[in-house]
């Protein structure tokens, strides 16, 4: 991939950071072909301070890791689009991102110490893709005592039986009137369907852009 890119005179490119999961823009920062190198091998952002001029690590002193789970460039190869899963808050000024102001100098994100509270700022709506993540790593590595693993063990049949009860299960919750139960069993079919789709091969994405196709 490095060849690919086509750095500056200086040997810099710019790289955008984005969150993964919420899609939110979290930062600007400018790599070197040795800090692309360091990043595509460690799976955490390295760029170059063109101030101090030296490799850093995102998140090295904070703790605020940005855990890489997808690298794009542009269709000219002179700027990187990176995905990442982003622990903390991504500016140094504890705002989620760096991008916290308007036109006008006003601040419209608010500065957040909390942990789940910054998860909840980039929107709950990630928690899909964490889940799929955590399901198809249990897949890889079918680890003992885990749900998951029992029935990626027991295949397609016990799966396809699970989505199956779980389906029955929303009708019910439903035609009981009860919010309560619908948004419990919802939850247990929208993870065996996950399930489903990780045994299967098929990516989020490949739902999202099915959906956005048939967008009016």
């Amino acid at each position: 991939m490095r060849d690919t890119i086509k750095f500056d005179a200086h040997g810099l490119v710019p790289a955008i950071i984005q969150d993964a999961y919420s899609n939110q823009v979290l930062m600007l920062a400018y790599m070197n072909a040795e800090s692309l190198d360091k990043t595509i091998a460690s799976g955490q952002t390295w760029f170059y301070s063109r101030s101090r001029q030296e490799l850093w690590m995102k998140g090295e002193s904070s703790g605020h890791v940005q855990k890489v789970k997808q690298i794009l460039y542009d269709c000219d190869a002179d700027c990187l689009l990176i995905k990442v899963e982003q622990t903390g808050a991504a500016c140094h000024t504890g705002h989620y991102s760096c991008f916290y102001r308007d036109s006008s100098g006003q601040e419209v994100e608010k500065i957040v110490s909390d942990p789940q509270a910054i998860y909840d700022a980039a929107g709950n709506r990630g928690i899909l893709f964490e889940l799929y993540d955590i399901i198809r790593d249990r897949k890889e590595k079918l680890p003992e005592g885990s749900y998951t693993t029992y029935l990626f063990t027991k295949g397609i049949d016990k799966i396809l039986k699970k989505v199956g009860e779980e389906n029955a299960e929303v009708i019910i919750a439903a035609k009981n009137n009860s919010q309560a139960e619908l948004i419990y069993e919802s939850s247990d079919l929208l993870y065996h369907l996950l399930v489903l789709l990780v045994e299967q091969g098929i990516e989020l994405d490949d739902i999202f852009n099915e959906l956005a196709s048939r967008r009016k």
